[in-house]
């Protein structure tokens, strides 16, 4: 099978040769493996696709591309590493904020300026423009070069809810969703009509699955309540995917949002989502997702970046591959990866390990 055949196979639900595979980096585990494999990459390595040259993905057999329009884009800016804070389009501050690991020092950003936090913002606000035929020009060419043979993913993984508080605030726009639905509408429906309008032109280029979603999941619990999610991000989301299937019956949506959100994911499979991203398993058992909603969902990610892959042994990893594959990814509906982009602190060897058992192990020889 080549790489698209395998992800479509699983997504239907059957067993392909191998299980697919995609794995995101972050820009300093990318350098790492970069030298490590002898790869002369060029520029900074961002996992969401911007720019992204793909020579690692391709190198390491993966199944899927990702390329990426909307404001997630702004978590690796060129450059970022070198300054201490920088604003994007949306006016939104970042600052940047070094971290040490065993292995040496890399960089994360978070937003912290938001440009809507004070009232008389708001009415002046206008978010960029999504129809700049620039913004798809790394999309088109993903999609020129590498469809034949990869299966195209169009990201927008920071859809409404997360871009909105960016803007808003995480504090004052969940008081807002507490308090005044009129002024948390509208600030949620800056990114909202952004991102609609982007995922449409995307699917118009001919992507093979658009990846939508907000982190509302926290470690044991959701972020907000079952009742507000409906209220706020589900209607959303429902007319998002109708005007995407609209364009085309066939695209295949993924949703992703880390940690717990037990409670809505029958609301989601409702609303059209066929793939959930990224089964955090020290949040939610994957084996009882597959028990649950194997039938009607696919699932993307599962494998652990919180202890096994940066504190568990190679042979940890290994083990943690096959039992995915056993048990989520059986009868196919499984992309298996990391459940985040990898970070600094996991070891080579434990990459390395994962990858081995990822491309080696055949569904015939699970049996």
């Amino acid at each position: 099978m080549n790489h698209r055949e395998r992800v479509r196979a699983a997504l239907n639900h059957q067993e392909p040769d191998r299980c697919p595979l995609q794995i995101s980096f972050t820009p300093e585990f990318a350098e790492r493996l970069k030298a490590d494999m002898q790869l002369k990459g060029q520029g900074l390595h961002n996992p969401h696709g911007g720019g992204n040259t793909y020579d690692l993905e391709r190198a390491l057999d993966e199944d899927m591309l990702l390329t990426s329009v909307g404001w997630v884009n702004g978590y690796y800016q060129n450059g970022y590493q070198d300054v201490d804070s920088y604003g994007d389009e949306w006016g939104v501050t970042w600052k940047t904020i070094e971290y040490q690991t065993r292995f040496g020092a890399g960089k994360y950003t978070e937003p912290y300026g938001h440009p809507l936090m004070d009232d008389p913002a708001l009415a002046a606000y206008s978010s960029p423009d999504p129809h700049r035929p620039e913004l798809y020009t790394d999309a088109e060419q993903t999609i020129r070069n590498f469809r034949d043979e990869y299966w195209i993913v169009g990201v927008t993984p920071t859809t409404i809810f997360e871009c909105a508080w960016a803007l808003r605030g995480y504090e004052q726009l969940m008081i807002d969703m507490a308090t005044d639905p009129g002024r948390a509408n509208y600030v949620l429906d800056f990114p909202f009509y952004y991102h609609k309008a982007v995922t449409q032109e995307l699917v118009r280029l001919g992507v093979d699955m658009i990846w939508l979603g907000d982190d509302v999941g926290g470690q044991a619990s959701m972020l907000m309540s079952p009742k507000m999610w409906r209220t706020y991000l589900k209607p959303r989301m429902a007319e998002l995917i109708a005007a995407l299937r609209a364009i085309n019956p066939q695209i295949v949506i993924a949703y992703h949002t880390d940690g717990y959100v037990y409670p809505i994911i029958p609301e989601l499979i409702e609303i059209g989502i066929d793939v959930l991203n990224p089964i955090q398993p020290r949040a939610m058992d994957p084996l009882k997702l597959k028990t649950d909603f194997g039938g009607r969902l696919c699932f993307w990610g599962s494998m652990d970046i919180q202890q096994t892959l940066p504190y568990g042994t190679p042979e940890d990893v290994k083990n943690e591959v096959l039992t995915r594959l056993k048990t989520i990814g059986k009868d196919g509906g499984l992309i298996i990866g990391p459940t985040h982009n990898l970070q600094l602190d996991t070891p080579l060897e434990n990459f390395w390990s994962m990858l081995e058992a990822m491309r080696n192990t055949t569904y015939r020889s699970l049996k």
